[in-house]
């Protein structure tokens, strides 16, 4: 099958979309099918040999973030164009209600669409605003996947129709398999994120820090992710900023070895969070998860039987969670072996057999037999038009 993937934001920014398209693109190809990633990317970046750049992104205040997204004229050349030399069999969409190239793909595209929902934001004033414009482009699309309940609930609530939950996919083994490093060990707390974006809540821990510290004198955090090192310690007393690690970017291996060494991973984020990547990744590499109680949080954990959850922004909380789950090596082993069973689930073996279904769903050509067996499918998948025929 020939697939066309279009990505919204820029490749060279990472970010759990971003991830989630290059890991799907990845998995597609190594069962044999022809993959093609359509994504904003500096003029210098060096990209995968399945990714074409669609010029360079701007950045843009999104869902409580800043995204880098790429729109425009040039942008809309270029989308047609690739879509041209493409010739897909099923064109995949990521986040079309944004202004990037995902719109642009749906306005352009001809044949059977997929569209891939990611944000959680029950009160988008901004969507609201932009259905009238957005409507033409989402008519087209033929079938339409949330990576979570929210996210489809997001969906409903703002541009009408339904769609299939799928949920992000994670290489499990590729996590399970890392080696632990001996210099992250010890009685370790980890972060990954970025620093100075406030809804990863990295300020929530440093605020839960000093009482984390004296009731366990030797804790150590390593936080990895680009921002703002002096700054996201300076609320620390003097005397606790040696025992915060700064890691900067790290690859995906060390992110692995990462959360294979530390006794817990912390995930403090305040909202917007419609998922939880990191959450799957950490449960893949067997760490003990502590998270707030964001709704998305809470369904990956499987409603705290995989991970505990503390009350969001309640740094008090937090640190009485961290201290509790320092203080027990066997909860730490229980909520691993819960942990890494649940987490199977997300393995791309699973999501990516569940997104290849969507797409022959919709593909022009599949048999009137098999049409009949997926009609169920299509009721959940919230198809617009009739592909079967």
């Amino acid at each position: 099958m020939k697939i066309g993937i279009v990505c919204p934001y820029s490749w060279d920014v990472p970010g759990g979309v971003q991830f989630h398209i290059r890991d799907l693109a990845e998995h597609l190809i190594r069962l044999g099918h022809e993959v093609s990633v359509l994504a904003p990317a500096d003029d210098d970046t060096p990209l995968p040999p399945y990714v074409v750049s669609a010029g360079r992104a701007v950045p843009v205040p999104y869902n409580g973030s800043v995204a880098r997204l790429n729109f425009g004229f040039l942008s809309a050349a270029r989308v047609r164009r690739w879509l041209h030399e493409g010739v897909f069999d099923v064109i995949h969409i990521h986040e079309p209600a944004s202004p990037s190239l995902g719109l642009l793909a749906c306005w352009a595209a001809q044949g059977p669409i997929v569209a891939t929902f990611h944000t959680s934001n029950p009160r988008s004033r901004a969507m609201i605003a932009a259905y009238p414009i957005l409507q033409p482009a989402l008519e087209k699309i033929s079938a339409r996947i949330a990576v979570s309940e929210y996210a489809r609930r997001t969906l409903v609530e703002h541009l009408g129709g339904d769609a299939v939950v799928i949920p992000n996919g994670v290489d499990v083994d590729f996590f399970a398999s890392a080696e632990p490093k001996a210099e992250w060990g010890g009685r370790t707390l980890g972060f990954i994120g970025r620093i100075d974006e406030p809804r990863k809540g990295l300020p929530v821990l440093m605020a839960a820090f000093p009482e984390i510290a004296r009731e366990c004198p030797d804790v150590r955090l390593l936080v990895a992710g680009r921002g703002d090192e002096e700054e996201a310690v300076a609320s620390l007393p003097p005397e606790l900023r040696s025992r915060v690690e700064f890691l900067g970017m790290v690859s995906d291996e060390d992110k692995a070895r990462l959360l294979r060494s530390v006794d817990v991973y912390v995930a403090p984020n305040t909202g917007g969070e419609s998922f939880g990547i990191i959450l799957v990744e950490a449960l893949s590499a067997g760490a003990a998860v502590l998270a707030s109680d964001l709704d998305a949080f809470a369904q990956v954990l499987d409603q705290g039987a995989a991970g505990e959850l503390f009350a969001n922004e309640d740094a008090g909380a937090l640190a009485a969670a961290a201290v509790a789950l320092l203080r027990d090596p066997a909860r730490r082993a229980e909520l691993s072996a819960r942990g890494s069973a649940h987490v199977r689930r997300f393995d791309w073996s699973t999501v990516g057999a569940d997104i290849l279904a969507v797409y022959e769903t919709v593909t022009d050509g599949a048999s009137a037999v098999a049409a009949d067996e997926r009609a169920p499918l299509r009721t959940r998948l919230g198809l617009t038009r009739d592909t079967s025929a």
